[in-house]
């Protein structure tokens, strides 16, 4: 079973930039960014094909936030600029370990981004 495991969440003022990542002990398939706010539901944040050819994002962090992925190094990563207190949350990578999987079926244990005002 492959093996996920994010990085790279800290503490940061609003404006500032973090890079996120989260590394696989193995093959994956698509790919995506989760984050869970206190007292709210897991919402989706951005996703990569499994080549890395196509993403998607939510509407909230269009234009701020860039997920990418290096097969070679079996690792993604979600740059997260302009960053708002909004922003604050738990972040777990998700993965599908076949390419017919209709669902994420591989996550990671999460990463703590906070934004300070």
């Amino acid at each position: 079973q492959v093996q996920l495991v994010e990085s790279g969440g800290d503490l940061v003022q609003a404006g500032g930039s973090l890079r996120l990542s989260c590394a696989a002990s193995g093959r994956t398939f698509n790919m995506g960014w989760f984050r869970q706010a206190p007292g709210k539901e897991r919402e989706f944040v951005a996703q990569i094909s499994w080549i890395g050819s196509s993403t998607w994002y939510a509407d909230s962090v269009k234009g701020r936030f860039t997920i990418s992925r290096d097969n070679a190094k079996n690792t993604m990563y979600l740059q997260m600029n302009s960053l708002l207190p909004e922003d604050t949350a738990v972040y777990f990578c998700a993965a599908k370990s076949t390419k017919l999987g209709l669902t994420f079926d591989l996550w990671g244990q999460g990463t703590q981004v906070t934004v300070s005002s």
